[in-house]
């Protein structure tokens, strides 16, 4: 795919750095109409929604670029590092059990909605899933619920069980990017109204507030002028830790496809599982030694910055107009994604769970690890943490819901 404008990874990049610093600019104006602007449209969903217009339009190209790779496996755990140095572990235990409560809600919906959809969209258009052999839909559709309950390397699980063709896999690796990628924008969206559906839902969100509002307090208490020395501290932390989670990765994940198989269904041969764990559970320990300080020199702020580039990156991956190749799919993941969703907003209202518990718990279903914490710190950089440790949880629920939704798929194109 050469036909985009720009094909360099390095104008790419100095391209969306660009269009970031426009939306830091705008957002922090004192202009009254980018004030009223952004009351509107939460800059986190502009940063996502900007990137993809320059895909869409073939200005840059996706498919030939490495940004979203190096943005996923560098610059994530670098910022999970650093947005739970100063995290308040006992705060988020006081969250409560709504926030699993909502998770499970999330992946038992997106387990039944697969088979529902394709009741729905079979009876009104048969020859959608129509097909036979390797074409049958409901295995490119298991791949699909693979990716949504737990991350890619549940994903390719599925793919090797069910073995769907080569070009259904294409198609259904569209249908889960740009679904899943349009539900991620709505709920950042949610992010900026999550007041009024907190009163909708009559949610009690005082625990979260106090979490921020903790965490502000410990930010400004040991804020100071920031030196080279306190940036070259919170480089090495995040990077060191980032290359120990590379580590562990390259050498745990081979050594349990090779003696443990049987781990591969709790996703444990995957590298990128690792590396996340790493980071995570390594800042995580740091918060409770004086490293904890750096917070003060702006380390969550760093982070933040690297979390918004991976936003920008994964912007890129949504081309919207790969829609028309295969609408009837579309179709199957628009019908299945809303069913997800009315049953997330049904028992979220039932539970009275504040809406930062529906977002996150749906988006560590869908988007797992590299998506969740960019919702959770829609709310606040503080909570990106809730979203990382409930999507880890995800990738080990992922190939059993997986293949519990695959199986009732291919009964249901039966009928």
């Amino acid at each position: 795919m050469d036909s985009a404008l720009i094909t360099s990874d390095a104008v790419t990049f100095g391209l969306l750095m660009a269009i970031l610093a426009g939306i830091f600019i705008t957002s922090h104006s004192d202009n009254a109409k980018w004030q009223k602007f952004y009351k509107f449209v939460p800059s986190l969903l502009l940063c996502y929604f900007l990137p993809s217009l320059l895909t869409t339009f073939g200005v840059v190209s996706e498919a030939d670029s490495n940004l979203y790779y190096i943005a996923s496996r560098y610059l994530l755990p670098a910022s999970l590092v650093l947005l739970t140095l100063s995290i308040d572990l006992k705060g988020i235990l006081n969250l409560g059990p709504k926030a699993v409560i909502m998770f499970l809600a999330g992946t038992f919906s997106i387990m039944l909605g697969g088979p529902i959809a394709i009741l729905i969209v079979g009876t009104i258009s048969p020859e959608i899933i129509g097909a036979t052999g390797p074409d049958e839909v409901w295995r490119g559709l298991a791949t699909v619920a693979g990716s949504w309950i737990g991350g890619g390397a549940n994903q390719t699980a599925m793919l090797e069980i069910y073995e769907p063709s080569t070009d259904l896999f294409g198609a259904m690796v569209t249908v889960d990017i740009i679904v899943a990628n349009i539900w991620m924008a709505f709920l950042l969206y949610g992010a900026g109204i999550s007041d009024k559906v907190d009163t909708w839902f009559k949610a009690d969100a005082s625990a979260i507030t106090e979490l921020k509002n903790k965490i502000a307090d410990y930010q400004s208490n040991i804020a100071r002028v920031p030196t080279l020395v306190d940036f070259s501290k919170i480089a090495a932390v995040a990077f060191v830790l980032t290359a120990l989670g590379h580590l562990a990765g390259d050498s745990i994940a081979p050594w349990i496809d090779a003696n443990a198989p049987a781990l591969a269904d709790l996703s444990l041969n995957s590298s990128f599982f690792w590396i996340i764990v790493v980071a995570t559970t390594g800042g995580l320990i740091l918060s409770f030694t004086k490293v904890r300080d750096l917070e003060g020199a702006g380390a969550s702020k760093i982070g933040s910055l690297f979390l918004y580039i991976l936003v920008m990156t994964i912007g890129m991956k949504m081309n919207i107009a790969s829609m028309l190749d295969a609408p009837g799919y579309f179709v199957i993941g628009a019908v299945w994604i809303l069913i997800h969703v009315t049953i997330l907003l049904l028992v979220g209202k039932f539970i009275k769970a504040p809406f930062f518990f529906v977002a996150v718990g749906s988006q560590a279903n869908v988007g797992g690890a590299a998506s969740a914490p960019i919702v959770a710190s829609a709310f606040h950089p503080a909570l990106a943490p809730v979203g990382v440790l409930l999507a880890v949880l995800g990738y080990a629920l992922g190939t059993y819901g997986a293949w519990l939704s695959a199986e009732m798929m291919r009964i249901v194109s039966g009928f």
